[in-house]
């Protein structure tokens, strides 16, 4: 649903060789900065075999890719809802599309005040994890699901009833308002109803990447992606004009079949023509309600994971307040960046439907591109948190130099096959709809201009993850800020309304956030400030961290 879920940071060389601190007393004094083709970091320089699949020993390369692949795959799937949202709903109209662009970043906001205690919750168990404090992690995991639970009843709640009168505050063009904005309306309220099936997923996600298993959630993904692929076409079109009919009729062998006939016959059997907009809002409610009933199951019911039990349920108070200290500072951070995006929305819906739609469809383009990127940065957490935890500020330090290469690297061949290959992509998402060539010029230049910022992507989504992990979630929280309301707010404001570029000072001023957030990003980690672990001590029966 995003540009970049849940959140949408410099020029590397300058960096110090190895922007931490000295190294602490796990370090070996000739141990090199950099590791070596296998990314070897061994703790004691000895020739000894080492286990692979450790995060806290042996080589870097294999614990870092082990982790990010999955977390790769499961955005994609994330990235799928969305897609499938769009092809369907692009087959609907071109203002189905505009309108789901614009009821995100309404959701987000509401749901960025309980996303960051799930990331408390996995930086804490990271690191108690990575400390060997299993029970404590189990307690942390039982807490957080508590916390957030009980907070996404309140969002949903209020969700609910805040959205219609806050898509009535966004100064629209009147074609919008008539067309797009009531759309939006629909849909926005069906997901905030269900917005604690989807959250019960966003917990469950969390709390296995911080103990290191980012497999089990993808699994669960795949299922629940599925079922909304399934669902979808059903739900939006019914047995009216359903595209999904007309694919099959296409398939060789199924045509004889006759799908339209068959498709014909149960419309006039049932009646069903479909929910449109609220059709793909409830498909989506209903798959992740779904993954978040085996997330739960999963959690409590095998031995995958931390190891928590229903007793971890009962509220902890100190344990509530820790996560609460932790994860403020990223509530804040997710939330100051949906308020970025609602701001950046009403400025967008100034211009004409075709702009709007194309700023949509081009975001959920770019949210394909952030992939990569986002997953070596939710990898780099794990990484952090549990090496922090171990007492191997060292190897935490080395790890985020070969994750931000390699982001930057990937990123730059990602950037040069968007470019390629952008009009054919950008014009597989909408149908023969009214301005859907309008639509697709604009969202072609989108593309190609925040091209521009991909390399800078990779690097940005490294630090803030580093820092994460290390519980300096104060210090993502202002970068961040510094991306979205410097970078992208100020800057699209100043080129759209005082230099006049139009639509394209849209597509430039987003593309500028993530460039000054590399910058700041890579400056302030160079400093080494971050190398303290933010757990005291993993006995559940103490004070379960430190100060931020």
């Amino acid at each position: 649903m995003s540009d970049e879920p849940p959140v949408d940071p410099g020029d590397p060389s300058d960096a110090p060789d190895d922007p931490a601190t000295a190294p602490d007393e796990h370090a070996d004094a000739d141990e090199s900065d950099q590791p070596d083709e296998r990314g070897d970091d061994s703790p004691d320089g000895s020739d000894a075999p080492l286990d692979d699949d450790s995060i806290t020993e042996g080589s870097l390369l294999r614990p870092l890719f082990r982790l990010a692949w999955p977390i790769v795959v499961i955005q994609l799937l994330q990235v799928t809802y969305n897609i499938v949202d769009t092809l369907y709903l692009g087959r609907l109209s071109a203002e189905a599309v505009g309108a789901i662009s614009l009821a995100f970043p309404l959701i987000f906001l509401l749901i960025a005040v309980a996303g960051g205690f799930t990331t408390a919750g996995a930086i804490l168990v990271a690191q108690y994890t990575g400390a060997d404090g299993d029970g404590s992690a189990g307690l942390v995991a039982g807490q957080t699901i508590f916390t957030v639970m009980v907070l996404s009843v309140f969002i949903g709640i209020g969700g609910y009833f805040y959205t219609r009168p806050a898509l009535e505050l966004l100064p629209s063009d009147a074609d919008t308002a008539a067309t797009v904005i009531p759309l939006a309306a629909d849909y926005m309220e069906v997901i905030f109803a269900g917005i604690p099936l989807m959250f019960g997923f966003f917990v469950f996600s969390a709390l296995m990447r911080g103990y290191g298993d980012t497999r089990t959630p993808m699994a669960v993904m795949f299922i629940s992606v599925l079922l909304n692929v399934l669902l979808d076409p059903f739900f939006i079109f019914g047995f009216d004009g359903n595209p999904l009919f007309g694919l099959l009729a296409g398939v060789p062998g199924l045509a004889a079949l006759d799908p339209i006939g068959l498709e014909a016959t149960l419309l006039s059997a049932t009646g069903i023509t479909g929910l449109g907009i609220r059709g793909a809002a409830l498909a989506t409610i209903l798959s992740r309600g779904v993954a978040t009933a085996i997330g739960l199951w999963v959690l409590f019911g095998t031995d995958y994971g931390p190891d928590v039990t229903l007793g971890h349920l009962a509220p902890d108070l100190d344990f509530i307040r820790d996560i609460f200290r932790l994860g403020l500072p990223s509530s804040v951070e997710q939330t100051t960046s949906a308020l970025a995006m609602i701001t950046l929305t009403a400025m967008i819906v100034t211009f004409s439907p075709p702009v709007v739609a194309a700023y949509g469809l081009g975001n959920r383009l770019i949210s394909l591109v952030f992939l990569p990127a986002m997953g070596l940065g939710r990898a780099i957490d794990t990484m952090v948190g549990q090496n922090l935890g171990a007492n191997r500020a060292d190897r935490a330090a080395k790890a985020v130099k070969f994750a931000a290469t390699t982001g930057a690297g990937v990123m730059f061949l990602v950037a040069v096959v968007a470019v390629a290959f952008t009009e054919p992509i950008v014009g597989a998402f909408l149908g023969d709809v009214p301005d859907a060539p309008a639509t697709i010029e604009y969202a072609v230049e989108y593309v190609r201009i925040r091209s521009v910022e991909f390399a800078f992507i990779g690097v940005s989504q490294v630090i803030l993850g580093a820092f994460r992990g290390a519980g300096n979630t104060k210090t993502a929280m202002i970068i961040s800020i510094l991306t979205l309301w410097v970078g992208r707010v100020a800057s699209v404001a100043y080129l759209v309304f005082v230099a006049g570029w139009g639509e394209t000072g849209v597509w430039v001023g987003m593309a500028l956030g993530n460039v000054l957030g590399a910058v700041v990003g890579v400056a302030w980690f160079a400093r080494g400030t971050w190398t303290e672990r933010y757990i005291d001590d993993p006995d559940p029966g103490v004070d379960p961290v430190g100060d931020d």
